[in-house]
């Protein structure tokens, strides 16, 4: 909702933000809620166009984010002292984007004021996914996109 150089992100770190603001640094892009692989041998995470069961494909939000860790227990519950460990989150997360030292794009809810941003620039995973019960859970590796791994403007 602005681009004040006084907004929260911008002065404070994230271990530093209450829940509020740390909660409201999620784009509602649901990168995250792909299934992704991880290729053994060199460590390199893919993203499939899998989604998580609990994904909503209308608000790409999570229909229970309360309980989420209990439904899917490989469900991360992201912190400022985990990120650090989590290697997989994609270029354009605002966690990520803010751990490195960078602003958020101007897509992001909190810059342009509008949720629907997200999907305007291309960054949400509306409308580009299957749930796991859609999809042939047997040959995920036909299932690999690049797509989440866009960079943000």
């Amino acid at each position: 909702m602005t681009d004040s150089p006084d907004a929260f992100w911008r002065v404070k770190r994230l271990h530093e933000m209450n829940r509020e603001e740390w909660e409201s640094l999620c784009d509602g892009c649901a990168k995250c809620c792909l299934i992704k692989l991880e290729d053994e041998g060199t460590g390199e995470i893919e993203y499939t166009d899998i989604a998580c069961r609990l994904l909503d494909a209308d608000t790409c939000r999570c229909k229970d984010y309360a309980n989420r860790s209990t439904l899917v227990p490989d469900c991360v519950t992201l912190t400022p002292k985990n990120l650090e460990d989590i290697d997989w989150m994609p270029p354009s997360c605002a966690y990520k984007l803010l751990k490195e030292g960078k602003d958020l794009p101007w897509w992001h809810p909190l810059r342009s004021g509008e949720y629907e941003a997200v999907r305007l620039a291309g960054m949400s995973v509306h409308g580009r996914f299957l749930y796991e019960d859609e999809a042939d859970m047997e040959d995920l590796e036909a299932r690999i996109v690049d797509w989440p791994l866009m960079q943000p403007e």
